[in-house]
């Protein structure tokens, strides 16, 4: 069972201004919702009872949009957004997770609700929704899978290793989370703050400290939205039936 969900808001969305002068790209409308708007939507039906937002850039327009939640929300801000990588928002979501089994969505991932329920299907401690099918470039962040387990995360990974794209929403069991932000925590100590969190899985990976599994989500609807052009495809991709 999922508890909870860390969504991370914190960054500024510079490629869809003037979209983003007033609020984060997770904010950005897609259809007759934003895509924030439609993940908190989909995580509630799926039955998750706590939302846990990691913000940034203009907080107060996030907390605005969900201020008629009736749901559980805590926000948990990064106040160095700016110049700290993903893995510092998640560090600062600890105690908000207080060790409850949990999914991590990036904040401007827009999916088809059956994305949830793979990657909660999957045994592992971690479960990475991974599209194998997609083709992926230099820019993505990459995986490396044996027999179904995730060896290595990474944007550094050669395209000929590859087997597919980490899509941005992962789960992590209770029995995990502790050691994740030790992990963390102990990279932000160390003044480590240009990591991103997939960095901080790998090196747990790869010290034994973490089992990560590969939930594929090849054949559903899924795109990140970084630029006008993702923007646009994601609109097509999630237009009502018929439109």
């Amino acid at each position: 069972m999922v508890e909870a969900a860390v969504i991370l808001v914190a960054g500024i969305g510079s490629r869809l201004r003037p979209i983003t002068d007033t609020r984060p790209k997770a904010l950005a409308p897609v259809g007759d919702e934003t895509i924030l708007g439609r993940a908190v939507r989909l995580l509630l039906d799926f039955g998750i009872s706590r939302l846990i937002l990691a913000t940034g850039y203009r907080e107060a327009a996030v907390r605005e949009a969900l201020a008629d939640l009736a749901s559980e929300v805590v926000y948990c801000p990064n106040p160095r957004y700016e110049s700290t990588q993903n893995s510092v928002s998640l560090a600062l979501c600890r105690e908000a997770v207080d060790g409850r089994s949990f999914f991590k969505l990036d904040g401007d991932v827009v999916f088809d609700p059956e994305l949830l329920s793979r990657i909660a299907a999957a045994r592992a401690e971690l479960s990475a929704g991974v599209d194998s099918a997609r083709k992926v470039d230099e820019e993505a962040m990459k995986v490396v899978v044996e027999a179904g387990m995730i060896r290595r995360f990474g944007k550094a990974v050669p395209l000929s290793e590859s087997h597919g794209e980490s899509i941005g929403i992962e789960r992590i069991a209770s029995s995990a989370s502790g050691r994740l932000f030790d992990a963390l925590d102990d990279r932000v100590a160390a003044g480590v703050t240009g990591l991103y969190y997939e960095d901080v899985y790998s090196q747990m990976i790869e010290r034994g400290e973490l089992e990560a599994e590969a939930a594929d989500v090849s054949g559903l609807r899924w795109t990140e939205v970084d630029t006008f052009e993702d923007l646009e495809a994601a609109r097509r991709l999630f237009a009502p039936r018929g439109a």
